[in-house]
């Protein structure tokens, strides 16, 4: 995450997953299915950044907050996501879709 603005206001970046498709459908927004662990940002500039993790992938949730921000500023991480898969899944390809957005 970049934000060039080169102000004072924090933000937020929110992550959420959707459905696993394929030969069935594997659900992301139940208790235990799925998980995104976020480590700590390597933050350039001037920032403070703080890591919150999801669990389940959906609904929409922040995975790390900026504040004490002062110009131009940049976070990256690398999360760990996991997806619980059913005992009765059937074999095949499965894809989702992970969006990360920012406010």
């Amino acid at each position: 995450m970049t934000d060039n603005r080169g102000g004072t206001t924090g933000w937020v970046v929110t992550a959420n997953g959707v459905d696993f498709t394929g030969p069935q459908n594997i659900s992301v927004s139940a208790p235990g299915s799925s998980s995104y662990n976020t480590p700590s940002a390597t933050v350039t500039g001037t920032a403070t950044v703080n890591a919150s993790n999801l669990s389940p992938l959906y609904p929409p949730g922040p995975v790390q907050t900026a504040t004490g921000v002062s110009g131009i500023n940049s976070a990256v991480w690398n999360p760990t996501i996991s997806v619980t898969i059913p005992a009765d899944a059937l074999a095949g390809t499965y894809s989702s879709t992970i969006t990360h957005s920012v406010a």
